[in-house]
This record gives structure tokens, C-alpha cells and sequence, in this order.
């Protein structure tokens, strides 16, 4: 068996012929050239010997990238031919490090990334292909996996069959489950958006479910958007009849994230908590055509299946206010009727006060940043700021935490949420009841720098 220094040597000896050209190109002089196979034969004895590390395949891997970097400029300022491939080289030490490591899914996820970066589409295929095969209960990995077909190549079918798989391995993780949903409606936005801009919304026709056979598989409607335009690429020719026809597949109605809920509740024996996930994040999809119809049938499950649970309360006072502005005739009997369930809930749950508070705080903070952009009857803004200062200090005091540490987490959630006004606006609302709380102090010096 070889040892390391014959393993090292055989991996130099492959480099010595491309070395060689970019010394007679004059792209590097003797002295680099000479410089570059010690830096390459220091790093090759260092990851063939035992008790090498993944870090020592990273730290070889930014020299190779480095390198590769000042080669193409050099290319480049010389005027002469492409030569060597830094690129290959760089894929092959990550394929070491991959089988060797095989279980570290940050090398792995570096690995993705740096093949999305030079667009080496197919062999980010056989990535993912090989990830998934050795991590087949991660949901991270299905979950990475569908969002680069969706995000980068428009390919739903690819997405959601990543997504459906991974659910086979991952039935217990709700994590997935939500994931799943939220494809699936991105995917209902960005038709709809299509259709908005070309014209074409009209009625849409009630969705029907079907059974795929499959019982491991989840029962989507037989027809959806990509059988009829399987890309959706920004760059394809618009097929306006194609769109048109969608008007009346259950893509456009919701049918298949309703699926995906449906499928969840069988999964979890109808968890409350899980619903109101699945609420809480349809909701944020707030241009969503089909989103009422989709928040009605969670709704209706939970009254069903939870009358009395907190997380039907909250979804029911979410329901209230769904699509309304400050500004809206209807808004003001909306928000008393949202506040009213809320009160009731926090009448029957004393336990979940902190929950419903949470809740009531982040359906006031959109409504009250959009008094700050609106002519709004002052009335309803005064209403909303009391009904904030009011949970703020429940939600304060009814924490286990120490005072004002409920509300500091509140802020980081918002922000990592992308709601940075709605942060900003929380601070400034509970710093005069908490303003002694050291995170809460620090997130006011962040938003006044």
C-alpha cells in the first residue's frame, strides 16, 4: 500500500506538465513555478498524512483558488492562450476532501457553492446526487438541494422531487415539511406574477386533489404549471396561452400547498403548534392570489380539529386582518374583532401569555409601519400604539427571562425575519418600560449608528 509520500508524489507528478506551460508561456517566472510545486508538495504531504484534518483541504483549496485568480489575470494582461485548468484542480482536491470527509456537510456545502459560482451545472448535479445518498436523513441537504433547482435553474420538477424524497427519509421533521410549502407556494407567486404583468388573471376553477398512487409520495393535482411550461425561465419566450391556461389548473389555486398541509397534519396526528407555523408562514406571502383560500382551510382545521388550542386563537385573529390596510373602511371593525380574540385568548390561556402577546406585537408592527407612510385616521394609530404598548409590557413581565429579555429576542427575530422596521419600531416602543435591558440598549445604539 502507498504510503503518503508516494500518494503526494504521484498527485505532483499529474501537475508537472501544466506547470511546465505556464513557464513557457512566461505566465510564471522559475522562481513562482518553483515556489508554487513546494506550496503544492507541503499541502499534498500534509492531507495524505494520518490525522489530517478537513481544514487542511480548505487551506489548500483557497491556495488553489488564489492562485487561479492571479493566473487568469495574467492571461488575461499577457494577451495569451487560456492555459491549465484551475478550476479542475480545484474540483479534484474538493473530491478528495468529500470522500475522505464524507460526513462534514460544511465541506460539502463549500463544494456546492464554489460549482455554483463557476456555473458547472453538471457537476453540481453529481453533487447533489452524492450528498443525498450519504446524508439522506439531513433535511438541510434535500432542503439546499431544491432551492438550487428552484432559485437557480427555475426547474420545480427537480425541486420538488428533492423535496418529496426528502420527506421519505425525513418524515418527522417539521422543518422540511414547512420548507416543502413554502416551494411550493414561491412557486404559485412567480406564476401569478407572470400572469399579472401579461394581463391574463381571471376566475380561477376549485382544485382537485388526486392520488398519485404513490402512497409514500404526496397527492398533488395531476395537472400543475410544469407540464404545461416546465421552466418558467426569465429568459424563455412567453407562451401566453400556455399562462392562460393556467387560469384553471390547481397550481393557481392552492390545491398543492393545501396538499402539503394536508399530508403534514396526517404526519403529526394534527399538532396545533405545526399549524400555526404553516399559517404564520403562508401568511408572509401576502400578494399571494390564492392565499385566503389557503389560510381558510388551515383555519377551518384547526377549529375543527383545536377550537379551544392558543394557535387556533392566533390564526383567527390573523384571519381578521387578512389583506387589509390602515386605511381601509373595513380596517377598524377588523381590528377590534383581531384584539377581541386575542383578549379572550389570553382570558382562557393565562399560561400562554407570552405567546399570544408575541403574536398580537408582530400583527400590530406592519400596520403601524404603514401609519408612518399613510394618511391614517389618528384614532386607529392611537389605537394601535396603545395595543402595542400594552403586549410589549405583557410580553415583557410574562416571560420567565429576566425582565425585557423577551422582547430583545422578539427584536433579533424580526431582524432576522428582514423586518428590520419592524425591529427598530419595537425598541423604540419598549425602551421606556425596558430601556435598563442591556440587549435591548445595544439593538437602540445599533439603529441610532
Amino acid at each position: 500500500m502507498a504510503g503518503p509520500s508516494d500518494k503526494a508524489r504521484f498527485y505532483l507528478e499529474s501537475t508537472v506538465d501544466e506547470l511546465n506551460e505556464l513557464e513557457r508561456k512566461k505566465i510564471f517566472s522559475r522562481e513562482e513555478i518553483t515556489s508554487i510545486a513546494k506550496k503544492r508538495s507541503d499541502f499534498e504531504h500534509i492531507i495524505n498524512a494520518r490525522g489530517s484534518h478537513p481544514s487542511d483541504y480548505v487551506r489548500y483549496i483557497e491556495y488553489e483558488k488564489n492562485l487561479d485568480a492571479l493566473r487568469r489575470k495574467r492571461i488575461k494582461r499577457l494577451g495569451v492562450r487560456s492555459t491549465g485548468s484551475g478550476q479542475r484542480t480545484i474540483f479534484f482536491i474538493f473530491n478528495r476532501a468529500t470522500r475522505k470527509f464524507s460526513g462534514d456537510l460544511d465541506l460539502w456545502f463549500m463544494y456546492i457553492e464554489f460549482a455554483r459560482k463557476e456555473k458547472a451545472y453538471k457537476k453540481l448535479n453529481e453533487i447533489f446526487t452524492s450528498v443525498v445518498r450519504l446524508h439522506p436523513t439531513n433535511p438541510d441537504v434535500w432542503t439546499y438541494a431544491a432551492k438550487y433547482f428552484m432559485d437557480t435553474q427555475a426547474d420545480i420538477t427537480n425541486a420538488r422531487s428533492y423535496m418529496q424524497r426528502g420527506l421519505r427519509f425525513c418524515k418527522n421533521s417539521e422543518y422540511l415539511w414547512l420548507e416543502y410549502a413554502k416551494l411550493e407556494t414561491i412557486y404559485i407567486g412567480k406564476i401569478a406574477g407572470r400572469r399579472k404583468i401579461l394581463g391574463l388573471d381571471s376566475d380561477r376553477t376549485q382544485a382537485i386533489v388526486e392520488d398519485d398512487g404513490d402512497a409514500d409520495m404526496i397527492a398533488l393535482p395531476s395537472i400543475t404549471a410544469e407540464d404545461i411550461n416546465p421552466s418558467l425561465r426569465k429568459e424563455d419566450g412567453v407562451d401566453e396561452i400556455a399562462l392562460h391556461n393556467l387560469a384553471s389548473a390547481p397550481v393557481l389555486t392552492g390545491a398543492i400547498p393545501i396538499a402539503v398541509f394536508d399530508s403534514a397534519m396526517k404526519q403529526f396526528k394534527g399538532d396545533a403548534e405545526l399549524a400555526e407555523q404553516f399559517f404564520g408562514m403562508f401568511a408572509g406571502f401576502d400578494q399571494l392570489p390564492c392565499l385566503k383560500r389557503i389560510l381558510q382551510h388551515i383555519l377551518d382545521f384547526l377549529q375543527q380539529k383545536a377550537p379551544e388550542a392558543v394557535h387556533t386563537a392566533i390564526c383567527e385573529a390573523g384571519m381578521r386582518l387578512l389583506g387589509l390596510q390602515p386605511t381601509s373602511p373595513d380596517f377598524p371593525s377588523a381590528l377590534g374583532d383581531s384584539l377581541e380574540i386575542i383578549e379572550s385568548a389570553l382570558g382562557k390561556n393565562s399560561k400562554n401569555n407570552s405567546r399570544l402577546s408575541e403574536s398580537a406585537i408582530r400583527q400590530l408592527l406592519p400596520f403601524l409601519r404603514a401609519c408612518d407612510t399613510e394618511m391614517t385616521d389618528p384614532a386607529i394609530e392611537t389605537v394601535l400604539v396603545a395595543s402595542l404598548h400594552k403586549y410589549t409590557k405583557l410580553l415583557g413581565r410574562a416571560s420567565e427571562k429576566l425582565t425585557g429579555d423577551a422582547i430583545a429576542d422578539l427584536v433579533g427575530s424580526l431582524q432576522r425575519d428582514g423586518k428590520a422596521a419592524d425591529a427598530a419600531r419595537l425598541v423604540q416602543s419598549s425602551m421606556k418600560k425596558f430601556g435598563s435591558n442591556e440587549r435591548l440598549q445595544r439593538y437602540r445604539e445599533a439603529l441610532d449608528t
